[in-house]
């Protein structure tokens, strides 16, 4: 469609201007859930890049074969299959980090951020577009994932990568590595991006 955003825009669109987790708040379970660390960040973010290309794909190549009232439960079985291999790629070759993970992996196949672009844009587009959307959304989330995880695993252990980075003298703050510190570091970074955003939409329009 003539009116659709390029392969170019959709890539450049889901690493800020569309960031599923700051602007579109999709994504929430495992982003509170996996961020107290950036290796499990960052393995999950791996995971949601695989899972989100491959369905993405697969969608737009079958999209003029889609039936209206059966696309989400062919959304769902596509996006379980490529999980299920996630799921059993890391069980057997990263088994320690599966274990960390735990059921956030195969919570993926829910995941309204996969159902979402294959909705709004795979199922209505070309293939180089969709694979390229796959990838911006998966580098925003990425983004977001790693920086809620860095706040969090540097101010709850003084490390980065389990490299110690703050002095041995800091506090460690452990309630940045529980469940309150995700909320907490999510709802604050939230903030600075909507106040960053307005800003620049409040000095772009006084131009």
């Amino acid at each position: 469609m003539a009116d659709q955003p390029t392969a170019a825009e959709r890539f450049i669109q889901g690493i800020l201007p569309e960031n599923p987790v700051y602007r579109q708040l999709l994504g929430l379970c495992p982003t509170l859930a996996v961020t107290n660390g950036l290796k499990a960040a960052i393995t999950m973010s791996a995971a949601v890049l695989f899972v989100l290309f491959c369905a993405n794909v697969i969608v737009s190549l079958i999209r003029n074969l889609l039936k209206p009232h059966l696309r989400i439960v062919i959304f769902t079985l596509t996006i379980a299959t490529f999980v299920t291999f996630a799921d059993r790629f890391l069980a057997a070759y990263v088994y320690q980090m599966s274990k960390v993970l735990g059921p956030y992996i195969p919570l993926i196949i829910v995941n309204c951020l996969i159902i979402c672009r294959c909705e709004v844009c795979a199922s209505k587009q070309g293939v180089v577009t969709a694979g390229a959307d796959a990838i911006g959304q998966s580098l925003g989330f990425c983004l977001a994932l790693c920086s809620i995880a860095a706040v969090r695993e540097l101010l709850g252990t003084g490390m980065l990568f389990d490299i110690r980075v703050l002095p041995v003298v800091w506090p460690d703050w452990v309630i940045m590595v529980l469940p309150p510190g995700a909320f907490l570091t999510f709802g604050l970074l939230l903030g600075l991006v909507n106040w960053y955003s307005d800003r620049r939409a409040a000095a772009a329009g006084g131009k």
